[in-house]
C-alpha cells in the first residue's frame, strides 16, 4: 500500500472536493443557460400580461403566472404558521415519550413521499370529499400538507440552535415559558425558519403532479377571481406546451421555463433578504 505524505494527501483531497463541488454545479449552469439561451427571446412585455393565443401557440401567459403565484402563496401562507406551530410544540413543550416519537417518524416519511400520492390524496380529501372542486385552495392545501414536513423540520433546527442558556436566563427572571418563546426564542430563530420557508417555496413552485389532480387547468380563458377558481399554472402549463401541442415554438416553451426560474429565484431573494435582514439583528 502506497504510503502518501501528508501534503501531498492533503492536496489530493481538496483536489477531489473541488472536483466534487463542480460536478455538483456545472449540471445547474448548464441547464440555466440552455433556457436563457433559448428562452431570452420569448420574454416581452406581451408575452408576460396577455392571454394565450392560436392554441397557445401565440400570445401570452398571463393565467398562468397569476395562476402560480396564487397557489404558492396561498399555500405559504398555509404551511407556515401551521408548521411553526407544531415545531415550537414539539420542540418546546412535547415530552420525550412513545407519542412524539411516532410524530417524528411520521414527519420524517411524510417527507420521501412521492408528490403524485399527495395529488391523489388532495383530489380524494379536498376536491372530492370536502367538495372545494378544482380549485386554487384545493391545490394550496394539498401542497400544504406535502410542504409541511419541510417547514416542521426545519423550524425545529432553527428552534434547537438557540442556547438554551437564552431560555434559562429569561425563566429565571419569572418570564413564562410562552413569553420566552415569543420574546426570546422566535427572534432568534428566524432566520432558520425563514430558510424552510425558502426551501418550501422553491419547492411547491415547480410541483405539477399535486396541482394536475387539484387545480391546474389545460386552458382557462379568464383569470381567477376567488380561491375557489380553477386556474392555469406554469409548470403545468409547460408540460403541455412541451408534450401535447405539436409545432410548439420553440422559444415559447423555453420562454415559460425561463419565467418559471425567474419567479422561483425571485421569491427565494426575497425570503434570503429577509433571513439576512433578521439574521443581522441577531446579537450572538
Amino acid at each position: 500500500m502506497i504510503k502518501l505524505s501528508p501534503k501531498l494527501s492533503q492536496k489530493l483531497s481538496y483536489t477531489l472536493l473541488f472536483c466534487a463541488t463542480i460536478l455538483a454545479i456545472v449540471p445547474v449552469v448548464v441547464v440555466i443557460f440552455i433556457i436563457i439561451k433559448n428562452g431570452a427571446s420569448a420574454i416581452t412585455w406581451e408575452f408576460l400580461t396577455s392571454m394565450p393565443k392560436d392554441g397557445m401557440r401565440a400570445g401570452g401567459i398571463l393565467p398562468a403566472i397569476l395562476g402560480t403565484l396564487s397557489i404558492v402563496l396561498c399555500a405559504i401562507s398555509i404551511t407556515l404558521p401551521i408548521g411553526v406551530c407544531a415545531a415550537i410544540y414539539l420542540n418546546e413543550y412535547a415530552k420525550d415519550n412513545m407519542l412524539t416519537r411516532i410524530i417524528n417518524l411520521a414527519i420524517v416519511n411524510l417527507a420521501g413521499v412521492p408528490s403524485v400520492v399527495y395529488g391523489l390524496f388532495g383530489l380524494g380529501i379536498f376536491v372530492m370529499f370536502l367538495k372545494l372542486g378544482v380549485s386554487i385552495i384545493a391545490g394550496a392545501l394539498t401542497l400544504s400538507i406535502m410542504e409541511l414536513p419541510v417547514i416542521i423540520t426545519t423550524s425545529r433546527g432553527a428552534l434547537r440552535s438557540v442556547p438554551y442558556s437564552f431560555r434559562e436566563a429569561s425563566l429565571s427572571l419569572g418570564v413564562s415559558r410562552w413569553q420566552t418563546i415569543r420574546y426570546i426564542v422566535l427572534p432568534n430563530a428566524l432566520p432558520g425558519i425563514l430558510t424552510g420557508a425558502i426551501l418550501s417555496i422553491a419547492r411547491i413552485s415547480g410541483e405539477t403532479a399535486p396541482i394536475l389532480f387539484t387545480a391546474a387547468a389545460f386552458y382557462v380563458p379568464h383569470l381567477p377571481s376567488s380561491v375557489f377558481d380553477q386556474v392555469m399554472a406554469l409548470p403545468y402549463h409547460l408540460y403541455i406546451i412541451a408534450t401535447q401541442i405539436p409545432n410548439m415554438p420553440k422559444n415559447i416553451i423555453f420562454g415559460t421555463a425561463l419565467v418559471l426560474l425567474m419567479m422561483v429565484l425571485t421569491m427565494s431573494l426575497i425570503a434570503i433578504v429577509a433571513r439576512l435582514y433578521f439574521r443581522k439583528k441577531r446579537k450572538w
